[in-house]
């Protein structure tokens, strides 16, 4: 069974006297563990199919099944569960307490769903270290540089080990070397089996997935696999054989 099974999805919109169809019955599987780019131009639906993934929206046709769960005619308190449970969100401009340091931030899922302070602070301190902050925790997003805001949104994102880590723009507002430094680390969550799916404009960003959806008019254009770089995640396995990896700090 797949992760995530979407049939004939469909959104739109009424602005006046026009209707505004966004997507218009979209079809997509998405298995376990999969590394995958969603890409699309400004208009083409790419980020109302990232709302409805994100359980941040309903479609007004078809059927959204997430972990076997048909999503699609939830509830809204039901959709907050579901996006607090089963989605840890990465942002573009991170999102951030400002006035609160890297582990409260990351304890904030844990709160809401209602762990005990012990257990969320020991389970933020570790989801930290394992993108290579364990030594910022105590740190502001302010005394913090682009790169390790970014990498405290993810461990935001993983802490509550969540079905999917979503990425809106995840390097959009990071220069290029430390925006391939947090494309490095998705690419290791992604061999540690977590599913990833990151919308981009940006070719750039989008080959290092596995997998490329594009959409343009409301509907998929291209699903692609991207050759080069599953073949450079093949050779980085096979090199990385029997050796735990590290993050990028």
């Amino acid at each position: 069974m797949p992760l995530i099974r979407i049939e004939n999805l469909a959104r739109h919109y009424v602005m006046g006297t026009e209707t505004v169809h966004a997507l218009r019955g979209v079809s997509l599987s998405i298995e376990r563990g999969e590394y995958l780019a969603i890409m699309g131009p400004s208009g083409s639906g790419k980020s109302t199919l990232m709302n409805l993934l994100g359980c941040l929206d309903t479609p007004n046709e078809g059927v959204y099944e997430l972990n076997g769960k048909n999503v699609a005619r939830m509830t809204d308190n039901e959709l907050a569960d579901i996006r607090n449970r089963e989605i840890g969100f990465v942002f573009q401009s991170f999102n951030l307490l400002a006035r609160s340091d890297a582990l409260h931030n990351v304890e904030l899922p844990l709160i809401y769903a209602g762990l005990p302070p012990k257990e969320r602070r020991e389970r933020a301190r570790a989801t930290l270290a394992n993108v290579g902050l364990g030594d910022r925790m105590h740190h502001r997003p302010n005394e913090l540089s682009g790169g390790q805001r970014q990498r405290v949104a993810i461990a935001r994102a993983l802490v509550n080990s969540p079905s999917i880590i979503l990425a809106d723009e995840p390097t959009g507002n990071l220069d290029s070397k430390t925006g391939v430094g947090i494309l490095a680390l998705f690419e290791e969550l992604s061999r540690r089996g977590n599913t990833i799916i990151v919308v981009t404009h940006e070719e750039e960003v989008a080959l290092h997935s596995r997998r490329v959806i594009r959409i343009r008019d409301g509907l998929i254009a291209a699903d692609e696999i991207n050759r080069e770089q599953r073949a450079v995640v093949d050779g980085a396995a096979v090199a990385l054989a029997g050796i735990t990896p590290l993050f990028i700090v």
